[in-house]
This record gives C-alpha cells, sequence and structure tokens, in this order.
C-alpha cells in the first residue's frame, strides 16, 4: 500500500473528527429521556466549585433535590463541555455517604461527633477571635506600626468569584491576616 504523509494525516484527521462529532451527539431517545427526567424542574446556572477554570454548569432541582447536572452551552469557558469532575457534581450532590452537617472531635476524643452549624460557626468564631487576640501583633521590632496577627492563615477557594474573593479579602485583611493563599495559584 503507497500512502503518504499528507494522505495519512488527512485520513486521521478526518476519523478523529468524526469519532468526536459522534460522541457528542445524543440519540433521540437519549434527549427524549433526559427532556422527561428535567421537565417541571427548576433550572438554576451555577459554576464549577473544582478548580479556577470557571466552568458553568447547569443544576435541575426537584423537592429540593439536585436531579442533573450538565455543561452550560451558553457559558463563554467551557461551552457546554465539562471536565470529569465537573461531570461527575451530580454523584457529589447525591452521595449518601455525603456529610451534611459539621463533625466535631473534642480533644483527646476517638471520634468526631455530629454537632449544630449554630454551636460550630460559634466555636469557629470564639477561636479565631482568640487566636488574633493572642497573636496580634501591633508594632513590629523598628517600632513601625504593622497590626497583623502572625497566629492564622488562610486559603481561598477557586469557586469563588471575583465579588466574593474581594469581600474575603477585606475581611482577612480587617483580622490582620498576612498569610492569604488563593487556591488557584497553588
Amino acid at each position: 500500500m503507497d500512502i503518504s504523509r499528507r494522505d495519512f494525516l488527512k485520513f486521521s484527521g478526518g476519523a478523529v473528527a468524526a469519532g468526536a462529532a459522534a460522541a457528542g451527539v445524543a440519540s433521540p431517545a437519549e434527549a427524549a429521556k433526559r427532556r422527561l427526567q428535567t421537565k417541571g424542574a427548576k433550572i438554576t446556572t451555577t459554576i464549577c466549585p473544582y478548580c479556577a477554570v470557571g466552568c458553568g454548569i447547569i443544576v435541575h432541582t426537584k423537592d429540593g433535590k439536585v436531579i442533573n447536572t450538565e455543561g452550560d452551552p451558553e457559558h463563554p469557558i467551557n461551552e457546554g463541555t465539562l471536565c470529569s469532575k465537573g461531570a461527575s457534581l451530580y454523584q457529589w450532590a447525591n452521595n449518601p455517604k455525603r456529610l451534611t452537617k459539621p463533625m466535631y472531635r473534642a480533644p483527646g476524643a476517638a471520634s468526631f461527633e455530629e454537632v449544630e452549624w449554630d454551636w460550630a460557626l460559634d466555636e469557629i468564631a470564639k477561636r479565631v477571635k482568640e487566636t488574633r487576640d493572642n497573636t496580634f501583633v501591633e508594632k513590629n521590632a523598628k517600632g513601625q506600626v504593622v497590626n497583623r496577627t502572625d497566629g492564622i492563615a488562610h486559603v481561598g477557594s477557586a469557586a469563588l468569584d471575583n465579588e466574593e474573593c474581594y469581600i474575603l479579602q477585606k475581611w482577612l485583611r480587617s483580622l490582620g491576616l498576612v498569610y492569604i493563599e488563593h487556591q488557584a495559584r497553588i
């Protein structure tokens, strides 16, 4: 068989394009099933919580339960596509092993116990204030005013949008934190 390099590339490119096009087309039966499954569901658009790309996701909910997630074809970043982690959001939201209440392990305890949200948030606030008060530095060794705390650090989340990051940064800086990092940079 005498095949040129150019012919090989044409054939390979055509086969890859045809395979990709076929993989993205749902059969009429599959499309009808999805329409029936999501009929009457509330549609909410959101951003994928995993990485810093910010892919758009459409979430269908009925009776407060997620029944379907899919890529948002109108989103300018992902145009309807999702990576394997983004595509698994449905399973993440509906996992029976997913924690829905805060868990607390007391000092010296061998296991975690379920606690109420109000108690957990109050405890976090109390410990942040206590740590800040105990590690707050008003002036450095040169006598310059620094107003910082070296006892608390923060690592942000790529799931936050610009506005949320801005508000979070303002709050953290107001506490005097200097060790602030963001997951998108790590």
